[in-house]
């Protein structure tokens, strides 16, 4: 993942992250950072043709704001055309697949902040308290945006297409 310096600590040119990444570069180009806030944001860009199988996001909503190329989104209500500037909302739960179009696709997702993974030491409901999940479930981390893999057999993240841990 590249990264751009954050103009006046909360602005940053989309743009330019996308202009300046190398070419084949594709995953999280950008992702929203520092303590405290309450969202998650990343810059997703996928190559040409790359499909990201349908999946469902079980607890958040999400925003997708297509930046750069375009696609399809097939949602339970059928295909939908993507180009720059179009917002989707994704409802939690509604099962949904992307296509990047023949320029590829780059994306804004926008969520409500996760909880970080930790490591607990018993699965007990006080560990769960104290830090989030337990350490198995670090195979289905993506490494590029972060996000946990939902299906238990997932080889590939849901959201940036990238490959999961073995």
């Amino acid at each position: 993942m590249t990264t751009h310096p954050h103009l006046a600590g909360f602005l940053t040119d989309l743009d330019a992250v996308i202009a300046e990444a190398p070419a084949d570069a594709t995953g999280a180009l950008w992702r929203l950072t520092g303590t405290g806030r309450g969202l998650d944001a990343n810059l997703i860009r996928l190559r040409p043709g790359t499909v990201i199988a349908e999946h469902a996001e079980p607890a958040l909503d999400v925003l997708l704001v297509v930046v750069e190329g375009g696609g399809r989104i097939d949602t339970e209500d059928g295909p939908h055309r993507l180009r720059p500037h179009t917002a989707c909302w994704l409802a939690r739960g509604a099962r949904r697949s992307l296509t990047a179009g023949p320029q590829g696709l780059a994306y804004l997702t926008v969520h409500t902040r996760r909880p970080g993974l930790g490591i607990g030491t018993s699965g007990r409901t006080a560990d769960a308290a104290e830090g989030g999940e337990t350490a198995c479930l670090l195979h289905r981390v993506c490494p590029d945006c972060g996000r946990l893999a939902t299906e238990p057999a997932a080889r590939y993240c849901s959201h940036c297409g990238t490959a999961l841990p073995d």
